[in-house]
């Protein structure tokens, strides 16, 4: 499974060789990418508040360097966590031999993976693939979620009773009884019901109130 075309992935090393190294791999792989020659210039990106190079909205994944002049790997790694960030930006460090405890304890920490130098091109973009495609499901949980609060939203406190009622599983006479209305008001709010969620049965509208 390859990851959607807006995928974009980021490489933070301070080292111009590694970069261009980097970028050139993933050229070859149909993989676009951003090179940042400092964390504290992918630091200014998250902070950017006119057309930025990237939006939480797009799958991502970010290559970075533990130790850099300015502000460190790991520092811009606590940014990521601080901002709830790393489900949607993947974080794989790049690590010297002596930095390698340092990648473990931060994979412990939310970073996605760890690549120690020199490193493998083929294990390193599968790596930088996985990364990408769980950004991308990660985002779409969170389009999903967003969605059903909206749909949830639409509903009128009628329509909330009897949702909540059709999926206690309560046929359409009981509904009624209970709410003191009739049988056909309650096909009506039903069917709105099931329209504004975007369901077609009582069952899947319980599956997907689940999820919430």
């Amino acid at each position: 499974m390859q990851p959607t075309e807006d995928a974009l992935v980021f490489i933070v090393d301070d080292d111009a060789g590694v970069r261009e190294a980097l970028a050139w791999l993933l050229r070859s792989r149909r993989l676009p990418s951003e090179t940042f020659a400092s964390a504290d210039a992918f630091a200014e990106l998250l902070q950017a508040s006119c057309q930025p190079v990237w939006s939480p909205s797009q799958p991502g994944c970010l290559l970075l360097d533990v130790r850099m002049p300015g502000m460190s790997g790991l520092a811009l790694f606590e940014l990521l966590i601080a901002r709830n960030l790393l489900d949607v930006l993947p974080v794989i460090f790049l690590t010297g031999h002596a930095d390698v405890p340092t990648a473990v304890d931060a994979v412990k920490r939310g970073a996605f993976d760890f690549c120690e130098k020199p490193f493998s091109d083929n294990a390193l973009v599968d790596r930088i693939v996985q990364a990408l495609l769980r950004s991308a499901q990660t985002l779409q949980a969170q389009r999903a979620k967003r969605s059903l609060q909206q749909s949830l939203a639409d509903l009128t406190e009628r329509e909330r009773d009897v949702m909540r009622l059709v999926v206690e599983g309560l046929p359409n006479k009981l509904i009624a009884d209970q709410l003191d209305i009739s049988v056909r008001t309650v096909e009506v709010h039903r069917a709105r019901v099931f329209d504004k969620m975007q369901v077609k049965s009582a069952v899947e509208l319980a599956n997907l109130l689940r999820s919430e």
